[in-house]
């Protein structure tokens, strides 16, 4: 269960909020050390200390001059947090105010974990305090807009690695919406070809300029990470995976997750690393 869920964007709270920060003191509170996932964006910067986070099953260092981006849908565990001092912004997809943030929240797989180079911390850490002052003050009393635009400020200047190679191909923009809005309906690259308006060649070469993977090896991929998620936080069964991923039926899917990744569903869940 999301701790961070559970304390913010609650109906019948002080205000609706589309941008909220808290620190990591705060999260200590809150935190259970069991997986989250919740269905906004938590980005994170480290002031200093030492810990460690899980992100879709990989682990990060947390370190001092570090952020965290995690994505609405990704299961992620604080594992390590006692030594960690620094902020929490967290906010609904669609509160950037600018194309470019907007297009860089947009995207599925933003960078985990980075680390912030000196040159930008001055700017970083001014944009975020900005930010933090503007969401401290009392309701109604500024225009709502400005902890978005604040926010958005604070994206630019972190600049996560290799935000700008996501965005190059319009065919491959189009085609990652897609597999976002269908991956549980529709597996074949066929369908997207067709419903995008492209020949598979074409985007299948686009796919690859883009990710360095086939369309089909990228939906693949989401298929197995929404699997994954769904082992792991949610606890499902097979056949409950299975319906809810577009498969006939268990067995089906269970020869699909074997083929991606070597287990069998069931055991991949029992050897999970987030628990």
């Amino acid at each position: 269960m999301s701790v961070i869920r559970q304390m913010t964007y609650r109906p019948g709270g002080h205000r609706a909020a589309s941008v909220e920060t808290m620190t990591f003191s705060r999260l200590r509170e809150l935190n259970d050390g069991g997986t989250q996932r919740a269905d906004f964006h938590v980005l994170a910067i480290v002031d200093a200390g030492y810990g460690s986070v899980t992100v879709d099953f990989l682990h990060h260092p947390l370190k001092k001059r570090s952020a965290v981006w995690v994505p609405p849908g990704a299961v992620h565990r604080w594992d390590d947090i006692a030594d960690v001092a620094g902020h929490l912004m967290l906010f609904v997809p669609t509160a950037p105010v600018t194309n470019a943030t907007r297009e860089l929240v947009a995207s599925p797989d933003p960078a985990a974990h980075w680390s912030i180079p000196d040159a930008d911390w001055l700017f970083v850490d001014t944009a975020r305090n900005h930010l933090l002052l503007e969401t401290s003050a009392p309701p109604g009393q500024f225009p709502t807009e400005l902890p978005e635009i604040l926010l958005s400020a604070l994206i630019a200047r972190l600049r996560p690695p290799h935000a700008e190679a996501r965005f190059t191909h319009p065919v491959f923009r189009l085609f990652r919406s897609s597999v976002e809005a269908h991956f549980r309906n529709h597996h074949d690259a066929g369908y997207y070809a067709r419903a995008l308006g492209y020949a598979p060649r074409t985007l299948s070469r686009a796919v690859q300029q883009a990710t360095g993977r086939t369309a089909k090896a990228y939906i693949v991929d989401r298929i197995v990470l929404e699997a994954k998620r769904l082992l792991a936080h949610d606890r499902l069964t097979a056949a409950r995976c299975a319906a809810t991923l577009g498969f006939p039926d268990a067995s089906n899917f269970s020869a699909f997750f074997h083929k991606a990744t070597g287990m069998r569903p069931g055991a991949w869940q029992a050897t999970v690393a987030i628990e």
